[in-house]
Parts: structure tokens; C-alpha cells; sequence
């Protein structure tokens, strides 16, 4: 009981700390941009201007391959560009799920966020928002095949309904149809696929963009959607009390409406891109090429990359993993009370949060305090989340071996270092090392979840060759091929090198 008490106390204290180190952090991305009245010249004093958005969203932004290389165009990057050339300042574009633009503008991350975003009186409540910029509406994505039996939201009662999280869309979706399935997603080609194979009859999206998937993708139609309720329109949106800023866009948008620039320049070329790579345009032209043809080895180049970030975002966790894994156990194998209590509320802690929150704390949380790129970021994240669970095994692995083994190495004059390092230890780890082969594999696959922050990974990679080629399943094929064969492989290896060890020790 009393080892009980004094885990408990020493849990308590451990959350304690850990939260007093987090609020301060959130409370200074909060009080930060109060005090930026000259935000606008700490931009221009900086050199260049970072826009935060989500790339799924066309025609307002989306990825398209550019002489070979993926980039994020559409009318919101267009809009970026123009308040940046006439700032003086490059543009820097920080692509991220939706539901997360609004954290990273608070926490300093970016300066602004255009992403076809609507000012609404809950968000004004954190961040400041331009005026409008353009009002385009919302209409419903449905099958082609269901034209006859729906018409507009009143058909949608007792349906599954698809929506992008942390959208308008959706909080106006529950309350109009309170008894139809709400299903939300954060990325619409995920919401384009579930709509394709029957997961979902309908899809909630605004009509530049959903006119733009359906005339894009086959076997889809887009109607009006039959809500008269207004909305606010799009406008960017900015950290805090910014003003500066916000009224620098003001006047930007005042030119851009007054010279009519989006319906003659901005959605005309977004419109270019999205041809390109359109599957009915290519069906009526009868011409294939690289591009137009939508193959998967035309993306080869996104794959390869993905596979890059993906093995080097894990090596280097791996070794971080182990290496903190190690420290840990033995810390938690340690008389010593503060030691052991350290190392167990560390394990108890990580291994009893999600990693997706772990990511977010570290990129968002702890970014106001330092900023941490993206990619390090990810691989802090898995990781610190890594070493708890290598911890417990090796952990394990150690108390496995019988005391006996320990007294007799005492009793011929070993240290006790000498006896870890050359009795315990290589036996340990020759018990545990099939348990740490599957936390390495696990380890890849989970390293999939930086995505969300940005991190040019496989996952992210394969998002964007389905938003370019509006195709849902075959890049998920790729990538799963593309798992398969490097943690197969991985596992191959770790087998032989066990075979090794096991042969080494007869």
C-alpha cells in the first residue's frame, strides 16, 4: 500500500508539473499577439509571410504537379501571392489538416490562414478575421445514380451525411438534420471516396469546391443544396489582434474586388490547373499523357519522397527510442525512489495519452516557447512515445533473467555494472529482441500520424497524388504496398539478426 501511495503522489506531482509547464505556454500564445499592433512590420522586418492552409479544397487550394514538382496552387494561394508581392515579402505556404489552422495561427505557427474558411462569432472569439473575400455558396456532393431520390437537404433525414471537421458546413448539417448519420472526415478526397463506395450518400461542401470535384470525378453530381440560411462568406483569418495586418488584407481584398480579380484571373487558372489532371477532361480529349492519364507511376517521384521522410523520421526514432528506452528502464529498475518514480510516471503517462495528442502538444503546445519544425517535431513525438514502450520490455527482459545468474557473477568478482553489462544485459536482450522488432516495425507504421502537421511522409504524399488525380483508391494501394515491403523487409532482417544472436550463444 505505502508503494502504492507513493506511485500515486508521484503521478499526481508528475501531471502537475507537466501542466503547469503547459499553461503558460498556451497563455503566452495567447497574450503574444494582444500586443502585436505592429504584427504588419514584424512581417515585412522578418521578409516573408506565412499562410497556413488545407490543400484538399479546390478550386480555393489544392496540390497539382507543376514541371514535375508538387505545388500548392488555387484562388486563396493566388490571393497569398498578391499580399505578399505587394508586403515585399516572400510567402511562405504551411500546409495542415483543417481543424488546425486556427491552433496553429494561436500558437504563432503561421500569420495567416486562407482556406476558404468563413468567419463565424466562435472563432472571432480567438482569432481576428478580414472581410469577406468572396461568397460562393454551398451545395450537396451525391452519386449519380441517386439524382432521382434526392434533391436537396430534406432528403438527407435518416442518411449518412459526410462533412469535413471544423467546418460551417457541419455544425450546420447537425442542426438541420438532427436525426440523419453525421459522419465527419478531415481531408474531402476521403469524403469523395466514402461517397463513391457507398459509405455515406451525401456530401456537405461549398460550391466552388464541390462543383469542382464532381466535374472532376466520375460517377458524381453536385445540387443545391436547399438551405436559404446565409452564410458569412470567406475571409482570412489572423493571429489575435494583429491589426495591422488585417487591415493591410482589407485593403488588398478592396483592390481585388474593385479590379474583379478572382472571377477574371484567380478561379480561371485554378481552373487550368484542375483540367490538367481532370478524368473526364482526358475521357472526351481521348489524349493521355503522364499527367492526364492519372497513372500512379506518374507520381513515382511523390511515392519515393514519402518513403524518405517516412525511413528517416523512424531511423532517427528508432535510436531515440532505444536509447531514451534504455535510460528509462534501468531508472525504473533503480532503488533509487526518486529515479524509479520519475521513470514510472514517464511510462505510465505516455503510454496512457495518444500519440496524435503527444504530436500536437509538442508541435502546438511547446512550439510557443520554441519553434519546432514540423519534421522534428514528428520525430520527437514518436520517439519520446517510442522509448516508454521499449522501456517495458527491456524492463521485462532484465527481471527475466534468475537471480542466480547475479549471484554468481558477484561471487566471481564482477562489479555490478560488469555483471549488467556482460551477464544480464546481452541475455536480456537476446530474450527481448523479437518484442523490440515488432515495436521497431510498429514504430513505421505509426510514424504515419505526422502527416497531420505537414510532414511530407508517405500518408501526406499519397493525400496529395489523390487530391492532383481525384482517385481515392489506388494511391491507399501504393501505400500500403509500399509499407508492406519496408516493414516486411525490417522484419526479415530483425529475424535473421535473432537467428544470429541465438546461434552466437551456442
Amino acid at each position: 500500500m505505502k508503494k502504492l501511495g507513493k506511485l500515486i503522489t508521484s503521478f499526481l506531482a508528475f501531471t502537475l508539473l507537466f501542466g503547469l509547464f503547459m499553461t503558460p505556454s498556451l497563455s503566452h500564445a495567447d497574450d503574444q499577439p494582444q500586443a502585436n499592433d505592429n504584427y504588419l512590420q514584424k512581417v515585412k522586418d522578418r521578409g516573408k509571410i506565412v499562410m497556413g492552409t488545407s490543400p484538399d479544397f479546390p478550386p480555393y487550394e489544392f496540390t497539382t504537379k507543376i514541371n514535375g514538382k508538387s505545388e500548392i496552387v488555387g484562388m486563396d494561394v493566388e490571393i497569398s501571392k498578391k499580399i505578399a508581392h505587394d508586403l515585399g515579402v516572400k510567402l511562405v505556404i504551411k500546409p495542415m489538416d483543417f481543424d488546425s489552422l486556427l491552433v496553429a495561427l494561436q500558437t504563432g505557427k503561421v500569420d495567416m490562414v486562407l482556406a476558404g474558411m468563413n468567419k463565424t462569432a466562435k472563432r472571432e472569439k480567438s482569432v481576428d478575421f478580414s472581410n469577406k473575400y468572396f461568397n460562393g455558396g454551398w451545395n450537396l456532393i451525391i452519386r449519380q445514380e441517386d439524382r432521382d431520390q434526392i434533391k436537396d437537404y430534406h432528403n438527407l433525414e435518416t442518411k449518412a451525411v459526410g462533412v469535413q471537421t471544423g467546418t460551417i458546413q457541419y455544425d450546420l448539417m447537425k442542426k438541420k438534420l438532427p436525426k440523419a448519420k453525421m459522419k465527419g472526415m478531415d481531408k474531402n478526397p476521403d469524403l469523395i471516396l466514402a461517397l463513391k463506395t457507398h459509405k455515406i450518400d451525401a456530401i456537405a461542401m461549398g460550391r466552388p469546391s464541390a462543383e469542382a470535384y464532381a466535374n472532376n470525378t466520375a460517377g458524381i453530381v453536385t445540387i443545391k443544396s436547399g438551405i436559404t440560411e446565409k452564410i458569412s462568406g470567406n475571409s482570412a483569418a489572423f493571429p489575435k489582434g494583429s491589426t495591422s495586418l488585417v487591415n493591410f488584407v482589407n485593403e488588398e481584398i478592396k483592390d481585388i474586388q474593385k479590379k474583379d480579380l478572382i472571377k477574371k484571373q484567380y478561379l480561371p487558372k485554378a481552373g487550368k490547373y484542375m483540367a490538367a489532371t481532370s478524368d473526364k477532361s482526358s475521357k472526351k480529349s481521348g489524349k493521355k499523357s503522364p499527367q492526364s492519364s492519372n497513372s500512379m507511376w506518374a507520381y513515382k517521384d511523390y511515392f519515393i519522397a514519402g518513403i524518405g521522410y517516412t525511413l528517416l523520421i523512424s531511423a532517427i526514432a528508432v535510436i531515440l527510442g532505444f536509447a531514451l528506452g534504455v535510460i528509462l528502464a534501468f531508472m525504473r529498475l533503480s532503488k533509487n525512489s526518486i529515479l524509479h518514480s520519475i521513470a514510472t510516471c514517464y511510462i505510465e503517462f505516455i503510454r496512457g495519452t495518444p500519440l496524435m495528442v503527444q504530436l500536437l502538444f509538442i508541435y502546438f503546445g511547446l512550439g510557443t516557447v520554441v519553434n519546432i519544425p514540423a519534421l522534428v517535431s514528428g520525430i520527437i513525438a514518436v520517439g519520446l512515445n517510442s522509448a516508454a514502450y521499449v522501456a517495458e520490455v527491456i524492463r521485462s527482459g532484465i527481471s527475466s533473467i534468475a537471480t542466480g545468474q547475479t549471484e554468481a557473477a558477484r561471487s566471481l568478482g564482477l562489479s555490478k555494472k560488469q555483471t549488467m553489462q556482460y551477464i544480464i544485459f546481452p541475455q536480456a536482450m537476446k530474450n527481448i529482441w523479437p518484442a523490440l522488432g515488432n515495436e521497431f516495425v510498429s514504430l513505421i507504421k505509426e510514424s504515419s500520424i505526422v502527416s497531420i502537421i505537414g510532414v511530407k511522409d508517405l500518408i501526406y504524399q499519397s493525400r496529395i497524388v489523390q487530391a492532383d488525380t481525384y482517385r481515392g483508391v489506388a494511391p491507399l494501394v501504393v501505400t500500403m504496398v509500399l509499407y508492406f515491403i519496408v516493414t516486411f523487409g525490417l522484419s526479415r532482417l530483425m529475424k535473421l539478426w535473432e537467428g544470429k544472436m541465438n546461434h552466437d550463444g551456442k
